[in-house]
């Protein structure tokens, strides 16, 4: 009877013991799985979003300077990013695209208009309408939000896949100190070749008027840059920041510590 009833527990540990080992396998799977499925496929086949670190910001061989209200500072963009008022935002119900003039002047007076000028800076291999030094009708770039390669050919539809980008956004400045600027300030705010980017339309678009609390390029090479044009901007014309924006600004550039400020040279 002793006997028995051993063989008898020992038949059930055995069986208890199975059980947990097969629960324990059937868990592992199912973690693979949802890994698989949510993550791990993916990673193998979509590399993480690169492209350029820089975009060009002025060619004194055809541009001239626009006089900002104040000089860049010089140095980190750390350390003007710490210089930059720090308020909440003005209302933007008074917002309107003509408070910052007529979209696309020739402010530098080079005798071309500021899109034309950007896109001739920012493209490879332009091409311009016959006769003309002026309008851009063809080039290529590597587009700098996305990194993705463009193949630029003006037309009704075909240009607005690549955009021209105020890096600062005029709602954005409109809420955080453009209010208080001249027309001519803002003028100049809206065509300075610091503050603009030839840029993907669609990423373009998604940014809207937001600021680095809201919205930063996928491609990450660019972000650096990218901050530090903003601060640059924001500093030039004497607007503030968010506490929120602050932040996201501090955590792109604990990434590249010795970053410079951008200015148009």
């Amino acid at each position: 009877m002793t006997a028995s009833w051993s063989a008898y527990r020992r038949a059930r540990r055995r069986s208890r013991q199975a059980w947990a080992l097969l629960v324990l396998l059937g868990l592992s799977t199912l973690a693979a799985g949802v890994w698989f499925f949510t993550a791990g496929q993916f990673a193998a086949v979509e590399p993480a979003v690169s492209g350029p670190s820089e975009a060009p910001v002025f060619d004194a061989a055809w541009m001239k300077p626009v006089v900002p209200v104040y000089p860049v500072p010089q140095g980190s963009a750390r350390a003007a990013l710490e210089g930059l008022a720090v308020k909440g935002r003005a209302s933007k119900d008074t917002y309107r695209r003509e408070a910052f003039g007529q979209a696309w002047q020739d402010v530098d007076r080079n005798g071309c208009d500021t899109r034309n000028d950007i896109l001739r800076r920012d493209l490879t291999g332009v091409g311009f309408t016959e006769g003309s030094k002026c309008k851009v009708t063809s080039g290529s770039i590597v587009e700098p939000y996305t990194g993705r390669a463009v193949e630029f050919r003006r037309g009704p539809e075909s240009s607005k896949e690549l955009q021209i980008d105020h890096v600062v956004a005029l709602g954005d400045a409109w809420q955080k100190g453009a209010q208080a600027l001249t027309l001519q300030q803002r003028q100049s705010l809206a065509n300075d070749p610091l503050n603009l980017m030839a840029a993907d339309g669609p990423a373009n678009q998604e940014k809207g008027a937001g600021d680095a609390a809201t919205w930063l390029p996928k491609n990450k090479n660019i972000r650096c840059h990218y901050v530090a044009r903003q601060i640059s901007v924001k500093a030039s014309y004497g607007l503030w920041i968010t506490q929120p924006e602050k932040e996201a600004m501090r955590r792109v550039l604990d990434s590249c510590p010795d970053q410079p400020t951008v200015a148009a040279r």
